[in-house]
């Protein structure tokens, strides 16, 4: 759940731009059928099995169209659900529920996807030491959502931002002019209390990173063999996170690894929706 300080500063301008994109002026279809206000009272129902998760996002969509609307939830975000399943009751102005429901369902169904998603993955994982990590892969404008949902689904988050930690991918290296000079280049301008990471595709690149002292050594795209023998080489002199198109349907192929961490960007990029409608909506 987000504090109050996050849900006002950085959630809130969020919700109410995706509210501004679905209603520009006004809703025209619900106030053609409801004139005036009325109380009334919607289900919100789950259709297939999952974790769910966004229960805040939700219904902070309707209480900033009109904080006289309130939910009641019978689970909370974590929680594994069950298709046909009543996860809450929404009661307000019928034409806030109305107007409301296309966003708040969007921001469930995703999180509540990647959560699902994210956890499937993280199952896989148990029993050994490594841990789970999303990426940067995010959809614009709903970092902070999807990143929530990774870690309710029993997943880590990696870093949230570029202001967030030192990584040094192909592309900086290439700027640097190789491994150790991109080392050294952000040991000399990056704050003593931020760990360094590389990004690294080849032992000898791995060799590199070693000897130019890296923290974090990031092993990407290698097949099983080349892990086995970069891990061999560093042997304990850095931390080791292991990338590169890892999915449900291979990580478990890593797992004998022992590495510190695995990322995944496919937990972000291509958890699919769960399926959840608001359903039974009548005046009370």
């Amino acid at each position: 759940m987000f504090d109050q300080v996050t849900l006002r500063l950085n959630v809130d301008p969020l919700i109410l731009s995706a509210l501004k994109e679905d209603i520009s002026s006004e809703d025209v279809s619900s106030n053609c059928v409801m004139k005036k206000q009325q109380l009334g009272e919607v289900d919100l129902i789950c259709k297939q099995d999952g974790v769910v998760c966004g229960l805040q996002v939700f219904e902070r969509v309707f209480t900033l169209l009109d904080d006289a609307t309130t939910a009641e939830f019978y689970v909370e975000d974590g929680e594994e659900v069950k298709a046909g399943q009543l996860m809450g009751k929404l009661r307000g102005d019928i034409r806030v529920l109305l107007c409301g429901e296309r966003t708040a369902l969007n921001y469930l169904q995703r999180m509540s996807g990647i959560a699902t998603y994210t956890h499937q993955v993280a199952e896989l994982l148990n029993g050994s030491n490594t841990k789970l990590l999303d990426t940067r892969k995010t959809t614009p404008n709903n970092r902070i959502f999807e990143k929530y949902a990774v870690r309710t689904g029993g997943g880590n988050n990696h870093r949230y931002n570029l202001s967030d930690g030192v990584l040094l991918k192909d592309n900086h290296i290439g700027a640097a002019g190789g491994v150790k000079e991109a080392i050294r280049m952000a040991k000399e301008y990056a704050p003593f209390v931020r760990k360094i990471e590389v990004e690294v595709e080849s032992l000898e690149m791995v060799k590199e990173a070693v000897e130019a002292g890296a923290d974090i050594i990031m092993l990407d795209n290698m097949n099983h063999e080349q892990l086995k023998e970069a891990l061999e080489f560093i042997a304990g002199r850095a931390e080791v996170e292991v990338s590169g198109n890892v999915t449900r349907e291979n990580i478990a192929k890593l797992t004998d690894l022992g590495v510190d961490y695995i990322s995944s960007g496919a937990l972000t990029h291509s958890a699919p929706i769960m399926d959840i409608s608001l359903k039974n909506l009548h005046a009370v």
